[in-house]
C-alpha cells in the first residue's frame, strides 16, 4: 500500500521548520530577541487588502521560528517537572528607565561596626516564649519586649520616693529611649543628606534651610516682614517688597481700573469714596495744637520768680 501521497498531503498542512535568509539573523537569547536586517519586499508591502497582511504574518512567523530553533539548540537542564533551556548572558545593552541608584552612606553605627569588625545578624520577627509555650512577636503588640513593662511586682529602689509610681517611671524611661532613637535616626538622615549635597557639616545645610523658611515666612504678612521682630544674626533679605500695581499698565488695564472706580462713584458706592475719619481728625488736632502753641504767651522764668520770693522773705 502506497501512503506517500497521504504523507505529502499531511506534510503540506504544516509550515517548514527551516527558514533561509540571505543575511544571517543575529540572536540574543538572554533577551529572547532576534535582529533581522534583511530587506523587505517593497512590492508586496504596497499590496492592498489581505495580501500585505499575509506577507507580514509570514515574516513574523519565520522570525519566531528562527528564535525557537536557537532555543532548542541551547543547552538544557533536566528537572523533575520538565526540561529547561539555559539562556546565556544578554549581549544587548538596554537603556535604564531611571538612573543607577547611588550608594547609601553608612550610619555612625555601621562605620563603628566596620572598624571593630562587628557582624550583625538579622533576628527573626517571632520569638518562642517558653513560659507561655507559644510564638510571640519580638516587638510591637503583645511583644516580648513589653513584658518588662508589666510585672506584677516592682521593687522600689532605696533612693526613690516610696510614693512614686514605678510603672510610670518605666513608661517614661521607655518613651525617653524611643525619643533618643528617633533623634539619632534624624541625625543620620541629615548627615546623609548633607553628604549627598557635598557638604561636610550637616549644620550648614540646616542653617540654610532655616534661612529659606524664614524668608518664606516674611511673605505671609502684609508688610512683607518689615515690622516683624528681628532675630539675632538674621540676614538681610534683598528684593523682598510689597507688590503694588504698576503706574502705567499695559493693554488698557489702567483705563479699565479708572472706569471701574468712576462707575462705583456714579452708582453711589460708599466703598469707592471711603474716608478715614480717625486719620483726618488726628491731622486736624495736630494742626490745631501747632497753631495754639505758636500763639501762646511765653512763660515766666522759674529762676527769676524764686529770687523774688527769697528777697521778700
Amino acid at each position: 500500500m502506497d501512503v506517500s501521497g497521504i504523507l505529502e498531503e499531511h506534510k503540506s498542512r504544516f509550515r517548514p521548520v527551516q527558514v533561509e535568509r540571505l543575511i544571517p539573523v543575529e540572536h540574543d537569547l538572554g533577551c529572547l530577541a532576534s535582529f533581522d536586517i534583511n530587506l523587505l519586499d517593497a512590492g508586496r508591502l504596497r499590496d492592498e487588502g489581505k495580501a500585505r497582511e499575509r506577507y507580514l504574518k509570514e515574516l513574523s512567523r519565520e522570525g519566531v521560528q528562527l528564535l525557537a530553533n536557537e532555543l532548542f539548540s541551547a543547552p538544557t537542564v533536566v528537572d523533575e517537572d520538565s526540561v529547561y533551556a539555559e539562556l546565556p548572558k544578554r549581549t544587548t545593552v538596554l537603556p535604564r528607565e531611571k538612573p543607577v541608584p547611588k550608594e547609601k552612606p553608612m550610619t555612625r553605627w555601621e562605620k563603628f561596626a566596620k572598624t571593630k569588625g562587628i557582624q550583625t545578624h538579622k533576628k527573626g520577627a517571632m520569638v518562642f516564649d517558653e513560659a507561655r509555650g507559644e510564638w510571640r512577636p519580638r516587638f510591637g503588640f503583645k511583644g516580648v519586649n513589653n513584658d518588662d513593662q508589666k510585672p506584677w511586682l516592682i521593687e522600689v529602689p532605696q533612693n526613690a520616693d516610696q510614693y512614686q509610681d514605678q510603672y510610670q517611671v518605666r513608661r517614661d524611661e521607655k518613651r525617653a529611649r524611643i525619643d533618643k532613637n528617633a533623634r539619632r535616626q534624624q541625625r543620620n538622615a541629615e548627615e546623609a543628606a548633607a553628604k549627598s549635597l557635598g557638604l561636610k557639616n550637616p549644620y550648614s545645610m540646616r542653617k540654610r534651610d532655616l534661612q529659606s523658611a524664614l524668608v518664606l515666612s516674611k511673605g505671609s504678612t502684609a508688610s512683607m516682614g518689615k515690622f516683624d521682630a528681628k532675630l539675632e544674626g538674621e540676614p538681610r533679605v534683598k528684593g523682598l517688597r510689597k507688590k503694588r500695581p504698576a503706574l502705567v499698565a499695559a493693554d488698557g488695564a489702567e483705563k479699565a481700573r479708572s472706569m471701574e472706580i468712576l462707575g462705583r462713584v456714579a452708582k453711589g458706592d460708599s466703598s469707592a469714596t471711603v474716608l478715614n475719619v480717625r486719620k483726618a481728625q488726628r491731622a486736624m488736632n495736630n494742626s490745631n495744637k501747632s497753631s495754639s502753641s505758636s500763639q501762646a504767651k511765653p512763660k515766666a522764668n522759674p529762676r527769676s520768680s524764686g529770687n523774688k520770693r527769697k528777697s521778700r522773705a
